[in-house]
């Protein structure tokens, strides 16, 4: 399923349940938690790193990030050299060396004497961004998550041979990154490909569009978005549309990779949505953090709920239809029992449905 969507971001809001974990639960209603942990921590079939955020990706693509290793460890070197606390910089042969003798370690493992006068979440002490640039970088890979905290492992302990030693040329990575994207997908323009992934640049991507379209390997298509306007966009030659979807309501995460490119998810689809998490309460338009909802392929609302843990109930705050997708009769069944199998999933026992929360 990873290995079909591409990735799965990792994110560390957990409201009910975390991103990763409900892009997986949308898509397959056997999925449990400990699914992914044996396949990234135990089979390795999966590998931590970067996209346009924290992922996780089939093990088969790491010989590709290579690429973005070398890019990362230079911009970040000196971005992070202006905007983190100094001298990291000095710390990574301290880390690696420790790491080598000891074994994978958290960033509370590293520069315990650097922890004091702390500013917040993102003023990580030096030793931290160490940790944190040299997995960036690919010296380090995450072994596994304790909670939601990485521990991290010297990548030959971490990546199987056969993909720790396969040695792509850049160019050769870029074909798979624009191809892959464009599979993904289905259709897309240049700049979609090259965010797909950003592991490559939107020039580098416009010129393998470029160079695809003179050879057959690809076609320019006109898509018809939802306001019935075109837009020229690359796909394969001879693509077909997909089987229709099953009509069940999905509670999607808000990084779910169908609406990760927020502008692609609305032109495609009439769908605005932000994320309210850092605008002040009484300037948002939902709520802290709402959970678009998908019925076969549209999208018909979004949801305010929590998962109370100790009481282990799931409060359902609000409903917004969208326009033209009112909560009817049967459509309300649906989306019933879309929060229930949710609840089911995040270890809630019960629903605790607020009075008016369905009212338009």
């Amino acid at each position: 399923m990873i290995d079909q969507i591409g990735f799965v971001q990792v994110d560390s809001i957990n409201t009910v349940a975390r991103a990763h974990h409900m892009i997986l639960h949308a898509r397959q209603q056997t999925y449990r938690a400990s699914h992914l942990a044996r396949l990234a921590e135990r089979d390795r079939m999966l590998f931590e790193h970067w996209t346009h955020d924290a992922s996780i990706l089939p093990m088969a693509h790491f010989p590709y990030w290579r690429l973005k290793f070398a890019r990362d460890a230079e911009s970040l070197r000196s971005r992070w050299a202006k905007d983190r606390r100094a001298g990291f910089e000095a710390l990574f042969d301290t880390v690696l060396e420790q790491i080598a003798k000891t074994g994978p370690c958290g960033s509370s493992d590293v520069g315990q004497d650097e922890v004091k006068g702390s500013g917040g979440w993102w003023d990580w002490h030096p030793s931290k961004t160490a940790l944190e640039y040299l997995w960036r970088a690919g010296e380090l890979t995450v072994t596994r998550r304790e909670g939601f905290r990485k521990i991290y492992d010297l990548t030959e302990n971490v990546i199987p041979p056969e993909y720790l030693n396969a040695r792509p040329h850049e160019e050769e990575t870029i074909e798979w990154a624009c191809a892959a994207a464009l599979d993904r997908l289905g259709f897309a323009t240049s700049g979609e490909i090259a965010a797909f992934w950003d592991l490559v640049t939107p020039a580098e991507a416009k010129a393998w569009c470029d160079a695809a379209k003179r050879s057959g390997q690809i076609a320019e298509i006109a898509v018809e978005t939802a306001d019935g306007s075109t837009r020229m966009s690359y796909a394969t030659p001879g693509l077909t549309p997909a089987a229709p979807p099953s009509d069940r309501v999905r509670v999607l995460s808000p990084f779910d990779p169908a609406l990760r490119d927020r502008k692609r998810a609305e032109r495609l689809f009439g769908f605005h949505y932000r994320i309210e998490v850092f605008v002040p309460e009484a300037k948002r338009r939902y709520g802290y953090y709402v959970f678009p909802l998908l019925e076969g392929d549209n999208l018909i609302g979004r949801i305010d709920m929590k998962c109370d843990r100790k009481s282990g109930t799931m409060v359902v705050r609000k409903y917004w239809a969208e326009a033209k997708r009112p909560l009817t009769r049967t459509r309300r069944a649906k989306v019933v029992t879309a929060l229930e199998n949710t609840a089911r999933f995040a270890g809630s026992t019960k629903i605790d449905f607020t009075p008016g929360w369905d009212a338009d």
